[in-house]
């Protein structure tokens, strides 16, 4: 069935088949049709960060940028969701056409530029959704706010999301937005994980109620990069980190689109990815637990990433090429 779907969607630009898709899930949510197209799921329950995951396949953020999906992408059988990225301020992003198909390599392309309509609207749509399971918000920052500045919208982003999340992520590796990777990197890094670090323990006592924070970092880190981040993660005792965001990499591409500017991600973001999960492993020796995102295509892909220290997962490309019974293989290969 989703092979024919999938005809339909690809018929049209990406961001567009993106919103066809979206309201199409959404109506037949309303319509109670969803109930017939997913089946239960036999698969082991993971405890992380003192949350307890149904099952360790998640969906990566992106998808559901303003959290309007939340109840009908729950019913399509994850472990857990996560929404944005999300900023201060509603931003439009980048100018369109911002993303692009590869489908023969399995690949998209996108420079979408954290195009949200802001926290304040995505926590209003959290409070009317009737999902009670595990759910992340991704947050970055505006991409008028100078880097020296940045922190500042990581704290209105943490602050406002925090009696709503189960987890927040701080997104500093999107390829999309102007110099936000800087943000991996020296004094900036350490000052936005001690800031954030201070803050949660502020929240933490104030509301009686304890909201882990991970770090998203980019396949295209050096290991010398990637040990510095890996210091920082120990040092303050971050919660987890998710490796990895999209590449801005072509390596293995040949379509005449990936000459586009953007985060390639996808099966040719797989052995990028992996590189850097494996290198976390080493470094952090179990200390920091690790989410593992990028080029998941198959249940054999999941169980890749799983066996090379990844303790959950998350899918999005793989979602758009493979459907939502792409869940039910990794669950079947990971148990």
């Amino acid at each position: 069935m989703y092979n024919i779907i999938r005809f339909f969607l690809f018929l049209f630009n990406p961001e567009v088949a993106h919103h066809l898709a979206m309201k199409s899930l959404k109506i037949a949510n309303y319509l109670g049709l969803l109930r017939f197209a997913t089946k239960r799921i036999q698969c082991r329950p993971r405890s992380l960060m003192g949350l307890k995951f149904d099952n360790p396949v998640g969906l990566a953020a992106g998808l559901d940028k303003n959290a309007e999906y939340i109840d009908c992408l729950s019913k399509l059988g994850f472990g857990f969701i996560e929404v944005g990225t999300l900023t201060p301020r509603p931003q439009p992003g980048n100018p369109k056409p911002r993303s692009f198909r590869l489908t023969k390599e399995e690949g998209i392309i996108n420079r979408f530029g954290f195009n949200n309509d802001g926290i304040d609207k995505a926590i209003d749509n959290i409070k009317k959704t009737k999902f009670k399971g595990i759910l992340g918000i991704n947050i970055g920052k505006n991409f008028d706010t100078p880097i020296n500045e940045a922190v500042n919208d990581y704290l209105v982003c943490f602050r406002k999301s925090y009696l709503f999340a189960s987890y927040i992520v701080l997104n500093v590796s999107s390829p999309n937005t102007k110099n936000l990777r800087k943000l991996q990197e020296g004094e900036s890094l350490e000052e936005l994980l001690k800031v954030i670090n201070k803050e949660q323990k502020i929240l933490h006592k104030k509301y009686k109620k304890y909201v882990p924070f991970l770090l998203k970092i980019s396949p295209d880190n050096t290991n010398l990069q990637l040990s510095f981040i890996c210091k920082l993660l120990l040092k303050y005792k971050i919660d987890g980190v998710i490796a990895t965001n999209t590449t801005l990499s072509r390596s293995g591409v040949s379509s005449m689109k990936s000459e586009e500017a953007g985060g390639l991600s996808g099966l040719p973001l797989r052995l990028s990815s992996l590189k850097t999960l494996k290198y976390l492993k080493t470094k952090l020796n179990g200390k920091i637990p690790i989410i593992g995102v990028g080029g998941i295509m198959s249940g054999k892909d999941g169980k890749e990433k799983i066996d090379n220290g990844a303790e959950l997962i998350q899918i999005y490309s793989g979602l758009i090429f493979k459907g939502h019974k792409l869940i039910y293989e990794l669950c079947r290969e990971i148990r």
